[in-house]
């Protein structure tokens, strides 16, 4: 019997999806990593597991592993994903629902028209909760390589560094993110997003993130995106945010206030792997 999955993606960000309600998930990372491989294996840029719920006011929980084996805390476009994989299976409704994560409970709700709205919690500021060992600042500063490079950092369950640029398009993420993730201040590297500000409801942004390498797109990116750029007051409540694979629909009221993200969840096939 070959291990069944479902392919799946959210806007370019794309994901394996295993049904662990009734049995546990034992992959090594190494097993992982193979399977993600786009040339050898299936190709994903994060493996995601629904399980049985260990917290009680949650429907179901789901694991998030990337693409090098390793794991993180949150999902963006994953938990869009999961929430439309379980609304396949007959186990949730058009409606709200409770899932938990590893970084903690997340309330979705299964729109209409196929989409999935996410409440992805309060941005979290503090370095110690990013986790960042520099002083609270707004940019920080950090001098590598002879290069001052300028970020505004938070934490959507996982931790991110936004760079605001003039052109997205153009915009060296490879370096910044190479220079950034691998910096000791972040102990637990970060996901790297360059913005570009189009008006006040809409931004541009590629996000390179750790484990996985640059993405079409990253919804917890989105969301530190809007996060960093509404503290400073450069945009609204309700922005738009094209990345490479699409738009997601980003609303954050601001501090005291979770943040809401808005997008699609797509199904691909069904497989088996057999190695």
């Amino acid at each position: 019997m070959g291990l069944h999955f479902t392919k799946m993606h959210g806007i370019g960000n794309d994901f394996v999806v295993l049904d662990c309600r009734t049995q546990p998930f034992a992959l090594a990372a190494g097993e992982i990593a193979r399977i993600a491989d786009r040339h050898t294996g299936v190709g994903f840029d994060q493996l995601l597991t629904i399980a049985p719920a260990r917290d009680p006011s949650c429907r179901f929980y789901y694991g998030i592993y990337n693409a090098d084996g390793s794991t993180s805390g949150q999902c963006g476009n994953g938990v869009r994903c999961v929430a439309a994989w379980l609304q396949r299976a007959g186990a949730l409704g058009t409606g709200a629902a409770r899932l938990e994560s590893p970084s903690g409970p997340v309330a979705v709700e299964l729109l209409a028209d196929g989409r999935v709205r996410v409440d992805m919690g309060e941005p979290r500021f503090a370095p110690d909760a990013i986790p960042l060992t520099l002083p609270a600042a707004d940019p920080y500063e950090l001098a590598i390589d002879r290069q001052r490079i300028e970020f505004g950092a938070v934490s959507m369950g996982n931790p991110h560094a936004v760079v605001e640029v003039a052109d997205v398009a153009s915009a060296p993420l490879a370096t910044l993110a190479a220079a950034l993730s691998t910096s000791a201040h972040f102990p637990q590297s970060c996901n790297v997003g360059v913005v570009q500000l189009v008006d006040r409801a809409h931004v541009r942004l590629r996000v390179r993130e750790r484990g996985v390498g640059e993405t079409l797109a990253c919804g917890t990116g989105a969301c530190a995106a809007v996060a960093v750029l509404r503290r400073r007051a450069r945009v609204d409540a309700t922005v738009a945010v094209d990345l490479p694979g699409g738009r997601l629909e980003i609303r954050w009221d601001g501090p005291g206030h979770t943040l809401w993200m808005t997008g699609p969840a797509a199904f691909v096939y069904e497989g088996d792997w057999n190695e």
